[in-house]
């Protein structure tokens, strides 16, 4: 009687040792799935092929610390159901989970820890980004790497991915991606954009982050129905804006900040404005914050919230050039009634203690308590000089209810027409930027 018995390649009693990762990917045909075993399979692994990599909830890709764990230079890769572990820690050479220097690919289901950086893309045009948990190395929160980190990226869809523990993501001078649905927490910004336009931010969840989103040297974008809550410390901040212009800032809710919206020469295109429409700024040491005086931002519909300070101006400024119209003010003083939802006389905001603890960190540090308000409070009734005009809301609503807060009929804002004189300033704006260049 003969018995036939097959080994397979990788069989221990051939006495050869079962092929690398690395080989088995090289051989595997473009198109194909490779289904990976439970446990850990060593990297790091480059993949130049269009194919799809499975760890199914079970495999386990370490890096060994040297580089990137995964590095993607085909178009149309599938990553997904992998844990990604040990990059390399040199911030040079972005060592990341997976690193990213194509279009068209979908990582998904990851969980990328211990690596310096996230997921890194790079001239990476169509990808999906979802549902991945990413946290980098655990060292200081300035010698982190991004969680998720674009490069001239355009068109990129991110949705329910959560980030935490690591330092930002990042999008720089990349267009029309979709950030939609994910979660930050225990970072420095929890999103960060560097010289970008036309990008899509909804629905996000961002907390205990120094801040939630910044925005700087960007243009026309949407930042809607986004929870930050708990951006504390000196820098902290709900949204921050440095030079942006024709931005749409909507129906988002800020709470237990530092800062609930930070603008910074924003619109900086003076034929430009920016939109801050519908949103809820609650229980900030300051709703509103000016850098300076500042103009062309339409303020309407926002719900101002028990904030220590509804509105703050640096540099002994003034709002009042901006639209504001339609807003809830908790600390407004005065009636309906003829009960059309709107107070019967305007809400203005004055300078009286603020600007002495403003310009003294001490005396920021003791604002709120019981002596300081009392302070504040003699200012208010018997001032000593003539109080400084922050702003004015000529029709700011009664009640917060946002059936009539947020209405269309409340939020409309019709862009006036330049006249000669805008337009004359735009050309010496613009002579003045040639003329840095």
């Amino acid at each position: 009687m003969i018995m036939l018995i097959f080994l397979s390649a990788s069989s221990p009693l051939w006495g050869v040792a079962p092929p690398s990762l690395q080989k088995r990917i090289d051989a595997l045909p473009a198109g194909l799935t490779l289904r990976l075993e439970p446990g850990i399979h060593q990297g790091p692994l480059i993949i130049e092929k269009a194919l799809a990599l499975d760890g199914q909830g079970e495999a386990i890709i370490d890096g060994g610390g040297q580089g990137s764990v995964i590095q993607i230079l085909a178009d149309g890769v599938t990553i997904q159901g992998l844990s990604i572990i040990h990059s390399g820690s040199s911030h040079d050479s972005i060592d990341a989970g997976i690193s990213v220097k194509s279009s068209h690919n979908i990582l998904r289901n990851n969980i990328i820890r211990d690596t310096l950086f996230g997921i890194d893309l790079k001239e990476s045009h169509e990808n999906l980004i979802e549902g991945n948990e990413i946290s980098s190395k655990p060292v200081e929160l300035g010698m982190r790497g991004d969680g998720i980190r674009a490069w001239a990226s355009n068109n990129n869809y991110f949705r329910k991915n959560k980030i935490h523990d690591s330092r930002d993501m990042i999008i720089w001078y990349s267009y029309n991606n979709r950030i939609e649905d994910n979660q930050g927490w225990n970072n420095r910004y929890s999103l960060h954009f560097m010289y970008t336009g036309a990008n899509t931010v909804r629905r996000n969840r961002y907390w205990d982050n120094m801040v939630g989103i910044f925005l700087m040297y960007s243009k026309d974008s949407l930042i809607e129905e986004n929870h930050i809550l708990h951006s504390i410390g000196p820098s902290g901040m709900g949204i921050g804006m440095k030079e942006v212009d024709n931005m749409q800032i909507l129906k988002n809710n800020i709470v237990y900040c530092n800062s609930g919206i930070y603008l910074d020469q924003s619109p900086h295109d003076p034929l430009t404005f920016n939109l801050l429409l519908g949103n809820t700024l609650a229980f900030n040491v300051q709703g509103f914050v000016f850098h300076s005086s500042l103009k062309q931002n339409v303020i309407k519909g926002n719900a101002m919230l028990a904030n220590l300070e509804p509105v703050a101006v640096h540099a002994k400024g003034s709002a009042v050039e901006n639209h504001w119209e339609g807003n809830f003010w908790s600390d407004y003083e005065g009636f309906d009634r003829d009960r059309n939802g709107y107070g019967d006389r305007s809400y203005q905001s004055r300078v009286y203690f603020e600007q002495l603890w403003m310009n003294d960190p001490w005396m920021k540090f003791f604002y709120g308590s019981p002596v300081i308000s009392m302070l504040n409070l003699l200012a208010k009734i018997a001032p000593i000089s003539k109080p400084r005009l922050l702003l004015t809301d000529p029709q700011p609503l009664f009640e917060k209810k946002e059936s009539l807060r947020l209405s269309e009929t409340n939020l409309a804002f019709e862009i006036p027409e330049l006249d000669e004189e805008d337009l004359e300033d735009e050309e010496e704006w613009e002579e003045e930027d040639e003329n840095e260049a």
